[in-house]
């Protein structure tokens, strides 16, 4: 199983704020795909180029690979001012 978590303006978007999933996904490009499935709202949270993600706590890649146990966490891109 892979929890993922979504977090700030992207849990309200979404309407979720985690999910546990027994994904196939070998990488974050993977899951990004499959969750874009479920409807417009993730494609464009998942496929926007801005979006981040982390894997157990450190900021990574869309190449990252994925394994059993593994925490996936998205969110928007942080602004300041």
């Amino acid at each position: 199983m892979i929890q993922v978590l979504f977090f700030a303006g992207y849990r309200e978007r979404l309407g979720c704020d985690r999910l546990e999933l027994d994904s196939s996904a070998s990488n974050i490009s993977e899951l990004k795909e499959e969750l874009a499935e479920r409807g417009d709202n993730w494609k464009t949270v998942l496929l926007d180029r801005k979006t981040l993600v982390a894997v157990n706590q450190t900021m990574t890649k869309d190449s990252a690979a994925l394994k059993d146990g593994d925490e996936v966490a998205f969110f928007p891109p942080v602004t300041g001012g």
